[in-house]
């Protein structure tokens, strides 16, 4: 069965040029939906994808319907291959039910994995870049270092992790975390 999937991304814009296409293309079931292109939960788009069996062709006007990611496109198009569900594009003329648009969507893979691997450098080149300024990422600490010490102190006192953390207004897994370094810098000075 063709099944087609058409979106636009805000609602002053019109789905009906995309339907006429599926629908000429021979599409028997058209899922439609007003959403960004950058949100991987679109309730139709999952509707669609839940209900697509193995044999069907899911048939999209142009590939950034589908998805304005390419990684996020090529995570979709995988979980098509691995459920037996072809793919075709009706702009791009890609159809993966045969040997060339197989190729093609390889090819389009080769290029979501660079991508990948650039922003995965990029980013690691900007964090290292960071530190070398002296700047440390993430969320600044809840606790002071004073605050940090009294807790673990209140512990070793033998208050339970979970009843310090409450009243310190921390996580468990935050307090877990704060006896975890305590040890292994108490092992370090050989203290432990």
């Amino acid at each position: 069965m063709l099944v087609g999937y058409g979106r636009v991304s805000t609602s002053d814009q019109h789905t009906e040029t995309q339907r006429d296409a599926l629908q000429k293309a021979g599409c028997e079931r058209i899922y439609t939906e007003v959403a960004s292109g950058g949100q991987w939960d679109r309730p139709q788009l999952q509707d669609c994808l839940k209900h697509l069996r193995k044999g069907d062709v899911l048939v999209v006007w142009k590939l950034d319907r589908l998805s304005r990611s390419l990684s996020d496109l090529m995570t979709i198009l995988s979980k098509l291959k691995a459920d037996g569900v072809g793919f075709k594009s009706i702009t791009e003329a890609i159809d993966t039910t045969t040997a060339m648009g197989e190729m093609i969507m390889h090819v389009v893979g080769a290029f979501a994995q660079f991508e990948r691997s650039l922003i995965k450098e990029r980013t690691l080149a900007g964090l290292a870049r960071a530190r070398a300024k002296g700047k440390v990422g993430g969320r600044k600490h809840i606790l002071t270092k004073a605050q940090k010490a009294e807790a673990i102190r209140q512990v070793r006192a033998g208050k339970s992790q979970a009843q310090v953390a409450e009243e310190q207004g921390v996580s468990p897994a935050t307090m877990s975390r704060f006896m975890k370094k305590e040890d292994e810098a108490n092992k370090k000075k050989g203290l432990v």
